[in-house]
């Protein structure tokens, strides 16, 4: 097996830090006991420092190697936060917080960067920095924003960055990623659909915003079937749509509705909002209605650059046999691209086996899956950052 030992030796006791974090999850920035826990462990390593506090909640730790010929600084990032989710999984580890579940493997990537740490911090056998990052709030908060709008590539001269994340379906101790792009845009808009009420029996003396909000939605599709180049993807979801009125024989005076574009082209993004905007006012307006389109921006486009994408595929293939490099990309959407955005990187995915997928309330982290993504961060920092011959 190409797990190094050492990393092998440890599993129980990662496995152990993975379970307990999994007992207790937390949500989005209110991850402060899974943060102390981190940093206990840290301290425990005996990690050259440890900045709490980063992004609101996040943990930022460097470990420094036998030698720093080169001035070059990695970093390796893992995610914190728990889902809203009541747990279904029937595991005896259960989440103890009604309500909250880790439902997306987050305790896993922290557990692996723990183990991570602690092997790195034993051994040192690099020649150059690492910088370990702890992130608060990837699920819808933009911990990952938060994380660089506090300085943290400039504040520790981060070169690269490097990221995983556990994937149900693909085997354990197997790897995928790709360069380019890899994982969605993830915007939201809101659409208000304002008429006249009425009775359902006098039709035309109101402005019926239920068949002028059905107009809309039917319409919208038209943007992925008709606006976007067929090789680009982009997915276009109403998701909510609710009236004023719950009566069956009253016309509501307003329609509301809620939903999302996921993109793999940044470009897509732009192109979205403003057909978005135009087919839902002009619409209306033909109906003589009056529409108000809202626009959040959310995470940006993943996107692995070339460069980095070969060096986290090498480190893979030391590790495992089975890495496919030229993985499908897919529309879920992570805010490790902020990290991206800053400096070159790459984001790979680590097989978890069979099961249900994130987010399902049956889900649960493959343990087993452990030292195969402890080795690939090691192996990826000694090989970025190898040991000179004096």
């Amino acid at each position: 097996m190409p797990i190094r030992n050492r990393i092998a030796e440890m599993q129980e006791n990662i496995t152990e830090w993975r379970r307990h974090l999994h007992q207790h999850p937390e949500l989005l920035y209110d991850v402060h006991k899974t943060a102390s826990f981190v940093v206990e462990r840290l301290e425990g390593f005996g990690v050259d420092e440890i900045t709490p506090g980063i992004g609101q909640t996040g943990v930022v730790a460097v470990i420094k190697g036998k030698s720093d010929t080169k001035g070059r600084v990695i970093g390796l990032r893992a995610d914190m936060d728990a889902l809203p989710i009541e747990e279904a999984s029937g595991v005896d580890y259960a989440s103890t917080v009604p309500g909250k579940m880790h439902a997306c493997g987050h305790d896993g990537h922290t557990a692996i960067l723990l183990g991570t740490a602690q092997y790195l911090s034993e051994t040192r056998n690099f020649d150059g920095t690492v910088v370990l990052i702890f992130q608060p709030a990837e699920e819808g908060g933009a911990g990952g924003k938060a994380m660089c709008d506090d300085g943290l590539m400039e504040r520790w001269g981060i070169q690269e960055v490097y990221g995983l994340h556990n994937m149900p379906g693909l085997p354990v101790g197997s790897f995928a990623t790709r360069p380019g792009p890899l994982l969605a845009s993830a915007d939201e808009f809101g659409i208000v659909v304002k008429g006249k009420g009425g009775h359902a029996a006098a039709p035309h003396e109101a402005v019926d915003t239920t068949l002028v909000a059905a107009q809309i939605v039917v319409a919208l599709q038209s943007i992925v079937s008709r606006s976007v180049n067929p090789i680009h993807r982009v997915v276009l979801t109403v998701g909510t749509f609710e009236s004023d009125s719950n009566a069956s024989n009253v016309i509501a005076h307003r329609v509301r509705m809620k939903g999302t574009v996921r993109t793999l082209d940044p470009e897509g993004r732009g192109l979205a909002e403003m057909r978005i905007r135009k087919i839902a006012e002009h619409t209306a307006q033909a109906y003589g209605a009056e529409a108000e389109v809202t626009w959040d921006e959310g995470y940006p486009v993943t996107i692995n650059t070339e460069a980095e994408t070969a060096y986290a595929v090498d480190a893979a293939r030391a590790v495992s046999d089975n890495v496919d490099e030229v993985t499908d990309p897919i529309m879920p959407a992570e805010d490790f691209s902020f990290m991206l955005q800053e400096r070159p990187g790459a984001y790979i995915f680590l097989g978890n086996g069979e099961g249900p997928m994130c987010h399902h309330p049956a889900y649960i982290f493959e343990d087993d899956a452990i030292p195969f993504g402890c080795s690939w961060f090691a192996e990826l920092v000694e090989r970025r950052m190898p040991l000179t011959n004096n």
